[in-house]
């Protein structure tokens, strides 16, 4: 949980850079397993933007939805001030005052929107988000984290490559790397010509020559 507001004692030093605020999450949950005191660590966000999301169009209906829920927890509450006070009650008050509660969420939510309703009609919700994310620590503490987050970096596993199968025939618009510098080449499914293994293959035949001798008479 983050609370917004309030300035800093101390400025930490940078020890890793985060494109997305959830891979900073990571790095500081990594940081507190790794004994590095809470206090000593913070994420400071750069390039700061605003962004609102409109969710929806407020109406009466949308507004009497609203203040129905709202209206639900503010019956919870009365019926549970009610029921400590007279433990004995009946079921029925205790429906009856979540009914009133409703009905008062309702009205207000609705007296709310027709005033407001000229200048905000839909519904939203409001994000702060930042281009990128540094994690810092202390300077009492930042050895000790640089050697956490270097040995996260480098248990992190390397992405595996899928190997291109060469025996079928690609597909039209399908394209095929070609093969790693040093990899060895492809060789050819053996016919039923070639020679067993460990035997030499048969290089050309010499051409037979003839000699004077066995020429005929």
């Amino acid at each position: 949980m983050s609370m917004m507001g309030g300035t800093p004692q101390e400025h930490g030093e940078k020890i890793a850079d985060y494109a997305t605020y959830q891979g900073a999450q990571q790095a500081v949950s990594q940081l507190v397993q790794g004994d590095i005191p809470a206090r000593d660590i913070a994420i400071v966000g750069h390039g700061l933007r605003s962004v609102e999301a409109v969710t929806g169009r407020l109406g009466y209906a949308a507004a009497a939805r609203s203040g129905a829920i709202n209206g639900v927890l503010l019956g919870l509450l009365f019926s549970a001030i009610f029921v400590l006070g007279t433990p004995g009650a009946a079921i029925q008050l205790f429906a009856g005052v979540m009914l009133v509660g409703i009905a008062i969420g309702m009205l207000l939510s609705l007296v709310t929107y027709a005033v407001l309703r000229r200048r905000r009609d839909y519904t939203s919700v409001t994000q702060v988000l930042a281009d990128r994310y540094e994690v810092t620590v202390l300077p009492r503490s930042i050895h000790r984290a640089r050697e956490i987050v270097g040995r996260v970096v480098a248990a992190a596993p390397a992405p595996a490559v899928a190997p291109v199968d060469l025996t079928t025939p690609p597909q039209y618009g399908e394209r095929i790397d070609p093969a790693p510098a040093g990899a060895p080449a492809a060789r050819p499914a053996p016919g039923p010509d070639a020679p067993a293994s460990g035997e030499p293959a048969p290089g050309p035949s010499a051409p037979e020559t003839r000699t004077p001798d066995s020429a005929a008479p």
